[in-house]
């Protein structure tokens, strides 16, 4: 027997309540897995129409991924790759990080470097992967240098934003306290800064992958880019 609700109405029995609340929890997941089917679709289609070894269809590279899984040639070839991404993920944040704190802090040495980071922006990637390799060698500090250098200069973008949003009152307050350097890093500027660094490590892992499948296919004889 359902109860009746505050407005006169009855109320849904718990079953019915437990499904809706099933189905809504479930919706996400199946609206990802809809669209992954429909690229499939729409891929294999592509595929069929235009048959080349350079544009194979899904069937053909799941059967290839699980060839190379099975002769451990995948994970060895992935694990190289995740190395260098996470090596030039930890440069680039560290220096990235410094720097774009210290332009944000002090206003004289934004006004002169600022020139210097537009620059590096707008340096394709491929020219710096390409001059690494000319200056330093086909070495794995050329490959990874030349990744970190490509993203250093967004790191320092949306820190030297992040520094410049700092509240003054938290370094009065650390002043007044006696908070030493360590304690003011920690606690005035780190947490001020947090959602910054998400942001500037959230679009860095992105864009350092493609980078590094680039600098694998043209000077590296390891990884998912020269695989």
């Amino acid at each position: 027997m359902t109860a009746l609700g505050t407005d006169g109405t009855r109320d849904a029995p718990p079953s019915m309540s437990g499904r809706r609340s099933l189905a809504t929890a479930l919706m996400p997941a199946l609206t990802v897995a809809v669209s992954l089917l429909g690229l499939c679709l729409l891929w294999n289609l592509a595929a069929s129409v235009w048959p080349s070894r350079a544009f194979p269809g899904p069937r053909q590279v799941w059967q290839v991924l699980l060839r190379e899984a099975a002769s451990g040639d995948l994970f060895y070839h992935l694990g190289v790759t995740l190395g260098r991404v996470a090596a030039a993920y930890i440069v680039a944040m560290i220096v990235g990080s410094v720097i774009g704190v210290l332009l944000g802090s002090h206003r004289r040495v934004d006004r002169f470097f600022n020139p210097w980071v537009i620059l590096f922006l707008n340096i394709p990637a491929l020219v710096v992967i390409v001059l690494g390799y000319i200056w330093f060698g086909l070495n794995e500090a050329a490959a990874i240098g030349a990744v970190a250098v490509n993203k250093i200069p967004n790191v320092v973008v949306t820190m030297r934003e992040g520094a410049r949003a700092l509240d003054p009152s938290y370094a009065e307050m650390a002043t007044v306290y006696r908070f030493g350097r360590l304690e003011r890093i920690r606690h005035i500027l780190l947490p001020q800064l947090q959602p910054y660094l998400a942001a500037a490590s959230r679009s860095g892992i992105a864009l350092i992958w493609k980078i590094v499948l680039v600098v694998e296919l043209l000077g590296r004889s390891n990884g998912v880019g020269f695989q």
